[in-house]
């Protein structure tokens, strides 16, 4: 009796077999649970560049908001501003109209206001709009400067700083080809202030930080009426592909080696491809619900673009302001 009861209350053990198998088990039930994740993790990225898109678009309309409500009447210009072999893209346009190049707010006397002058003809007021301080996004602007003082009531943020990721073209790409300018350059004295998607795609050379890649502004010139995808740079076509030529056509900050997908030129790309700069209006902003003649979406107002996961500029998952 003393056997059999000592033998029944000893703690049976699991086998080698039992611990292999509810081991493997819990491998094949992760296996099938990290895609899920994943599609749930870009899902929610999704809707939080859409949400900074809202609220971009918000500023924007705060920003074109007739002059007597403290606005300029109209959407701000995205036109490339070539200003003595100096570049001023879309992108760099649409974060000063959203937040000024000193974060102070944007400038009434901006440079970008005065784009359609002739280079030569731009006054010596507006080359000296925003000085060389020295320092990195004009955060320690100098008080003594006197358009600082005059024109300091005249500013107004437009999107809120707190969220805005606002990045330098220097900090995402590190030394810019000459055509950027540099620090203290009258265009953009900061190195390409622009606003950033949600994905922290690539790490700011400057701060160390995660950040995203620079969006993409186009503004639609509603005085045309074609949108003509064999010729980019139709001076006819509503949206212009070079008001951020040579953003898009820098390479990629993650691998220096690839271009985006719709830059010029044929070049390389990571997917073992070439580029083709036509991309951008056969398959990214043309308005595939108009069949009779090629239209592109939102052709009175904007069009803003995300890179989207990957960072790259012309792929399945860019993003857009617009149901694609």
């Amino acid at each position: 009796m003393k056997t059999i009861l000592k033998q029944s209350g000893k703690a049976k053990a699991f086998s080698i077999v039992e611990l292999l198998t509810v081991m493997s088990i819990i491998v094949i039930l992760f296996s099938l649970l990290m895609p899920a994740l994943a599609l749930a993790r870009r899902y929610a990225k999704r809707v939080q560049q859409h949400a900074q898109f809202r609220s971009i678009s918000a500023g924007l309309e705060l920003f074109a908001r007739p002059d007597s409500e403290g606005g300029y009447g109209e959407f701000p210009d995205s036109r490339r501003l070539d200003d003595a072999g100096d570049i001023y893209c879309g992108a760099m346009k649409l974060a000063e109209a959203m937040v000024g190049q000193d974060l102070l707010g944007f400038n009434p006397k901006s440079l970008f206001l005065a784009s359609g002058l002739n280079p030569a003809g731009l006054i010596p007021e507006e080359r000296d709009l925003y000085p060389d301080v020295g320092t990195l996004m004009g955060k320690q602007m100098s008080p003594y400067q006197p358009w600082y003082v005059e024109n300091l009531r005249s500013r107004k943020l437009n999107l809120e700083i707190d969220g805005a990721n606002v990045n330098t073209l220097r900090g995402i790409y590190g030394n810019l080809p000459g055509s950027f300018g540099s620090l203290g350059d009258p265009a953009d004295p900061n190195g390409g202030i622009v606003l950033c998607d949600v994905y922290g795609r690539v790490k700011n050379i400057i701060t160390g930080k995660r950040t995203g890649m620079p969006i993409l502004y186009y503004k639609a010139d509603v005085s045309r009426q074609m949108h003509v995808w064999q010729f980019p740079n139709n001076d006819l076509n509503i949206y212009n592909y070079d008001d951020n030529w040579e953003l898009v056509n820098l390479a990629l900050p993650f691998a220096a080696s690839y271009n985006h997908p719709i830059a010029a030129g044929g070049q390389p790309t990571q997917d073992g491809g070439i580029s083709d700069e036509t991309v951008f209006y056969k398959d990214m902003i043309r308005d595939n619900n108009v069949t009779a003649i090629p239209r592109p979406v939102r052709p009175d107002s904007y069009i803003l673009i995300s890179a989207g996961f990957d960072g790259e500029y012309g792929t399945d998952d860019d993003i857009f302001n617009f149901t694609r």
